[in-house]
């Protein structure tokens, strides 16, 4: 963790020239972008995965009529379907996957209090005047929503409530114009029910933001907003 807290210093030392006391969050957001830049060829394999089952629906609407009284057969020729055809119904679950060490180095190291035995110095860095180390809860026991740690959250939330509505209505106009399935029809079992939850899935961000030190909201903010412009790229 040592050597991941050297390289946040030393992108905060970088950006330090523009962003002053706030060197240390934008190296954070800039740490973000390359983590994203590197699953990114991931993210384009996953959008082409989701064209590609698209285009099976035909396929898999005449095995629904071939094996529609025996649902285990159906699935089973489903899923050699996607074999066959080297498409994986799980492929867009990996850029996601990937990303979860990234957040997690973040968390751990800013809320530890020592490095190797020395002072954590990461924790003395701000985003205007609320600590990358602290919470929500601490913004709200020192200066309540409205006081200056609080602002920075609200200004966070904000950005998240309106990266999960563009997720959400896109998600949804996007299953609109998509030929109906009917349940089961390509998917593997229980993927359907997911796929009627995930549009909303991005307002769990903001509990995320909330509960997490503000060095790790900021990665999920930035992530989650790259996410949003990708797939408008990706699939428009």
């Amino acid at each position: 963790m040592s050597v991941f807290a050297g390289l946040v210093e030393q992108l905060a030392e970088l950006l330090q020239p523009l962003f002053h006391a706030s060197a240390a969050a934008a190296a954070i957001v800039l740490f973000t972008a390359l983590v994203r830049l590197l699953v990114h060829p991931l993210s384009r394999a996953a959008a082409r995965g989701q064209r590609a089952r698209a285009a099976l629906r035909p396929r898999i609407a005449e095995l629904r009529t071939k094996h529609g009284k025996d649902p285990q057969k159906f699935q089973q020729a489903v899923l050699e379907l996607h074999a066959e055809e080297k498409v994986s119904p799980l492929s867009g679950c990996l850029p996601g996957l990937l990303q979860l060490p990234a957040f997690f180095l973040l968390y751990h190291l800013f809320s530890s209090s020592t490095i190797g035995g020395e002072p954590n110095g990461l924790l003395t860095h701000e985003l205007f005047a609320a600590p990358l180390g602290g919470r929500w809860a601490d913004a709200l026991s020192q200066g309540g929503v409205f006081g200056a740690a609080g602002t920075v959250y609200l200004g966070l939330f904000a950005v998240v409530a309106a990266v999960a509505t563009f997720t959400c209505v896109r998600t949804k106009r996007m299953t609109a114009a998509d030929a109906p399935v009917p349940a089961g029809d390509g998917q593997v079992p229980g993927l359907a029910a997911v796929g009627r939850v995930m549009p909303f899935m991005s307002y769990a961000t903001l509990l995320t933001v909330a509960v997490v030190p503000l060095a790790a909201a900021l990665y999920v903010v930035t992530s989650t907003t790259w996410s949003a412009v990708e797939r408008a790229v990706l699939h428009r």
